[in-house]
């Protein structure tokens, strides 16, 4: 496949040494500021792109105009989605829709196949859902599961956060993905549909298949955490037979242990799916369209307009009010309230984004984005395993899956400029991948595993680590497959 044409010509103010040692510079300080220095990202990534402007000899107001215009473009295409998709997930979550969606896949499944529909679990709750707040939401239910079933935390625990992560990575409207999509001009809905195809056999590598291997080294009970004493009850009864969470749980509303509201009653599984799938059907819509037919084609005409990630997202939380919100008896005032309670905490990840966004157009109004697609095209080296790499770097020493998604993006961007549209999405994909490999102890999501599952570090890293490489390496694999029969 053809990855290169010609890139928009920019004329650098310093020779390519020192653009080079200017990138790297800029990506070094970010890292020590964050990891170090423990300096918001924001803070970071606003530092880097005033160092990289300054190393690279870019008029200190040519520097201030590249990162402001860089800030307003990446949230003014990514902000409104991301506070969509809070608000949605907040939805889901509050009206006890996730918990009744998580129970009816549960009940339905056996001892042997709850590792499956566990992974199932984590990837539905990770379509809508920041990995934080799916992570949170998730750990109730994998504790209860495990006691119920009297199957290792492990054994029911790793695929669902592994259907969980691969979400975060892979698919958009996940803040990362969405950045990597605006930064390097990709087709949403193109990646959306080869995002979720990368992310199915990614899931399973990690989640059911590694979970069996992973349960041998690390068998741990799970902890009484969430376990209230009808819950305990309800666990030696069932313990060691196969009950699962939806079997033994009382009728009616959710509970205080999952965090939803209990409101007396949850919306039906099949409304449930549905809303939840309602965006992604959209998108995909409209990816298929843009495809198969032609320009003038009424239908074509109506799913672009359903299909745009803002008037997707926007219809889906607008029937979440009606399915999730009044289909579970909350009132209007609980609603809204909930609603509200969904913005101030992706305040922080939607100026981190914006940040990023200005320290990727920093990097390439220098130029340094040229000399670098100049080195891949002289290089055997493929533009898909260069993003991973680069990714990868970032993740390790940043330990954030977001900041090596921006980061990396910014530094590739001008390599898409030639690319097909599914490449640019293969590209996007490469990256996410990269942006979950091996999270270690820098990573404040390694902990929060830690913790919640009451492992030591060595456990955790035989497990949660290894879990999120295998997703960053089978990731890898199959966006190389992709790219190499498309």
């Amino acid at each position: 496949m053809n990855l290169f044409a010609a890139d928009d010509v920019i004329t650098p103010h310093a020779g390519t040494g020192q653009l080079i040692a200017a990138a790297l510079i800029a990506i070094a300080v970010i890292v020590l500021l964050i990891t170090k220095l423990k300096l918001h990202p924001f803070l970071s990534l606003t530092i880097g792109a005033l160092v990289v402007g300054a190393l690279a000899k870019l008029p200190m107001a040519d520097t201030l105009t590249s990162f402001s215009t860089g800030v307003g473009s990446t949230i003014a295409g990514v902000g409104i989605l991301i506070a969509l998709g809070a608000m949605f997930g907040r939805l889901l979550a509050d009206s006890g829709a996730a918990d009744q969606l998580v129970d009816t896949i549960v009940s339905r499944a056996s001892a042997t196949t709850l590792p499956w529909a566990m992974a199932l679990v984590g990837a539905l709750i990770g379509l809508p859902m920041f990995f934080e707040i799916g992570l949170v939401l998730l750990m109730p239910v994998i504790m209860l599961v495990s006691i119920r079933s009297g199957l290792s935390v492990i054994r029911v625990g790793i695929p669902a956060l592994a259907g969980l992560s691969a979400m975060h990575g892979l698919v958009p409207p996940h803040p990362g993905p969405l950045v990597a999509i605006d930064a390097l001009k990709a087709d949403l809905g193109v990646t959306l549909l080869l995002g979720i195809l990368v992310a199915v056999p990614t899931v399973i590598v990690a989640g059911p298949l590694f979970a069996k291997i992973a349960a041998r080294w690390v068998d741990v009970p799970a902890p009484t955490l969430f376990v209230t004493e009808r819950e305990d009850q309800l666990a030696h009864a069932g313990a060691g037979t196969g009950t699962n969470a939806a079997a033994a749980a009382p009728a009616g509303g959710s509970t205080d242990a999952t965090g939803v509201a209990a409101t007396g009653r949850r919306p039906a599984f099949g409304t449930t799916l549905a809303t939840v799938l309602l965006p992604v059907v959209l998108m995909m819509g409209k990816a298929l369209a843009d495809i198969f037919a032609a320009e003038d084609n009424q239908l074509r005409v109506a799913l672009d307009f359903v299909g745009n990630p803002l008037i997707a997202l926007l219809l889906a939380v607008l029937v979440a009010i009606v399915t999730f919100g009044r289909g579970s008896g909350m009132s209007l005032g609980e609603i809204s309230t909930s609603l509200e309670r969904s913005l101030p905490p992706i305040a922080g990840i939607v100026l981190i984004v914006g940040a990023g966004g200005g320290f990727k157009q920093t990097l390439v109004d220098t130029g340094i984005g040229n000399v670098i697609a100049d080195f891949a095209k002289s290089s055997d080296i493929s533009v898909l395993l260069l993003a991973w790499i680069v990714a990868v770097l970032i993740r390790l020493a940043t330990g954030s899956a977001t900041v090596a998604t921006i980061t990396a993006s910014g530094v590739l961007a001008p390599l898409a400029s030639g690319l097909s549209t599914t490449d640019t999405s293969l590209l996007v994909l490469a990256i996410g991948a990269g942006s979950v490999f091996f999270s270690h102890v820098n990573d404040a999501g390694f902990w929060l595993v830690k913790e919640y599952f009451k492992l030591s570090i060595p456990q955790n890293l035989k497990t949660w680590s290894l879990m999120e490489t295998l997703i960053s390496v089978t990731g890898l694999v199959m966006v190389l497959l992709v790219g190499a029969v498309v």
